[in-house]
Parts: structure tokens; C-alpha cells; sequence
């Protein structure tokens, strides 16, 4: 999914996660019943979209990510664009090899 993509079904998304409303909308900062507008089509801002991807779909901890991580990642891809690419390769490579062994898990 890409970076503001338009996320169409939500409902879907968190009926996948198995998790009731007040769990799924809370963990971005929307209220149950503000979920349970954009679940019933109404129009999600791009902010929301965005932490919804986030959160549920690409399932980053924001709790975790800080600043400095951001800033290392700027000054990794300026300094050693190289050992970026390199790095970004490897953790991909690890990221597939996890959800084919999730797959195969759940067959």
C-alpha cells in the first residue's frame, strides 16, 4: 500500500486484525464512534488514513519510533547511500522470509 493511498474498507481491515472497534480505532486516536463513521463510509482525512496504514497495516509500534530514528535513516541514505541500500535490501529479504514462513504456519 502507498503512502496515502485511499484505504476503502477499513471495516475490512479490522475485522481481519480481530479486533472490535474501541480496540482497533483507539490504538490511532479516534473514538469508537468517530471509527465507526469513517467504517460507514464516511471520508477519512489523510492523517488518519496515513496512521491507519501505519498502525494496522505496515503494524509499526509509534510508540517506539522516535525522531532520532528518523534522523539516522536521513543521514544513513545522504552519508552511505550504499549501506543504505544494502541495509533496506536485507530487511525486506528478512520481512519476506517471515511472512512466508507466517503463511506456511497458517496452511
Amino acid at each position: 500500500m502507498k503512502l496515502f493511498e485511499k484505504i476503502t474498507n477499513p471495516r475490512e481491515i479490522r475485522r481481519k486484525l480481530g479486533l472490535n472497534q474501541q480496540e482497533f480505532w483507539s490504538r490511532i486516536g479516534v473514538t469508537q464512534s468517530g471509527g465507526s463513521r469513517y467504517e460507514s463510509g464516511r471520508n477519512m482525512p489523510k492523517p488518519v488514513r496515513e496512521l491507519l496504514r501505519l498502525v494496522h497495516v505496515e503494524q509499526i509500534d509509534l510508540s517506539k519510533v522516535r525522531r532520532e530514528d528518523f534522523e539516522i535513516v536521513e543521514y544513513l541514505k545522504e552519508t552511505h547511500p550504499d549501506l543504505y541500500k544494502s541495509l533496506r535490501k536485507a530487511v525486506r529479504a528478512q520481512m519476506e522470509a517471515q511472512e512466508g514462513s507466517t503463511e506456511a504456519t497458517a496452511s
